[in-house]
């Protein structure tokens, strides 16, 4: 939960396993209550709409259930789930060299999403979509993708322009640098450098706001491009969210994480606004993926290698 850089984590944790423990229905289109942090009522896409740029709840969503309103019935018609990917997010959404196929955390969840609309959870089209364009391709008419699960970071500003699941992971931003470079603190690791960030990422977002003393700030359309402009000495740190962060490193083993996490908040599935039914169950399905186990186990087998326990990153 992120309010004007401020406010608890914990509330927003609290609220959170409010959403996720719900069951049944949501109340209908558009009209559907979503929990507050007091527990009361409201309109979570109504109120997202309402508040400012840096005042908001980065917690709240619709309630889970499962309706099938105009956004579902258009999915089951088409046959098939469009979901916006990463494909070089290392464990996150990669495509594995020797396959081809793309697969990481955030695939397993496509995946369950599939499964729980159309029954197959192999009836899903991936497509990669870089970092700058996730809003507006959830923006656009016709829709040219149904959700994104790409590693998006929850922010006030995106919360103007479209919704967002109920989180499914805690994040921060990280500071990754050379080991070379031994910078003990972000200051250090930021300070008078040329930092790289993701063009229109949260990090980005945080770099426009607050520099850092960074010199300079490169820009490029993904963050892997980042990682890569680090080892050619292009760049000689990269600000990204914890997540993206933690795969940088297990990437190449000549970076490492400097200094200490700030600015605290989750990772949601982004959709358009107006999918009242498709977001409530999408919750539904975060709910049973965290009840249910897929949650842990694709943790298991994606994040702990690098990540180690998953305490620090469950958002309930």
């Amino acid at each position: 939960m992120r309010r004007a850089r401020t406010g608890t984590l914990l509330a927003a944790a609290a609220l959170l396993a409010g959403l996720l423990g719900t069951g049944g229905s949501a109340a209908g289109a558009g009209g559907a209550p979503a929990v507050g942090p007091a527990g009361a009522p409201r309109n979570a896409v109504a109120a997202a709409e309402a508040v400012g740029a840096e005042n908001c709840d980065t917690g709240a969503s619709l309630p889970p259930g499962e309706r099938v309103g105009a956004k579902i019935q258009e999915i089951r018609k088409r046959g098939y789930l469009v979901v916006g990917v990463d494909q070089s997010a290392y464990n996150w959404g990669y495509r594995d060299s020797q396959t081809g196929k793309i697969q990481g955390f955030d695939i397993d969840l496509a995946r369950a999403v599939a499964k729980s609309v159309l029954g197959d959870g192999n009836k899903v089209v991936l497509k990669t979509v870089a970092t700058a364009d996730r809003v507006k391709l959830l923006q656009q008419q016709p829709q040219p993708i149904d959700l994104i699960a790409r590693a998006m970071t929850i922010t006030c500003e995106r919360l103007e322009q479209i919704a967002f699941s109920a989180p499914y992971f805690r994040v921060s931003q990280r500071v990754v640098a050379p080991k070379a470079a031994h910078a003990g603190s972000v200051a250090q690791a930021l300070g008078g450098k040329r930092v790289c960030a993701a063009l229109n990422s949260s990090s980005h977002g945080e770099l426009k706001a607050n520099p850092h003393g960074a010199a300079s700030v490169v820009t490029p359309d993904n963050q892997l491009d980042c990682l890569v402009l680090m080892e050619l000495g292009e760049a000689d740190a990269t600000l990204s969210d914890s997540s993206l962060a933690a795969a940088m490193v297990a990437q190449d083993q000549t970076m490492e994480l400097a200094g200490e996490p700030f600015l605290p908040t989750y990772m949601g599935v982004g959709m358009n606004k107006n999918d009242t039914d498709l977001i409530a169950w999408v919750n539904q399905v975060l709910a049973e993926w965290r009840t249910g186990g897929g949650w842990q186990a694709s943790y298991d087998t994606w994040l702990r290698p690098g990540m180690g326990d998953p305490g620090p990153y469950r958002p309930w």
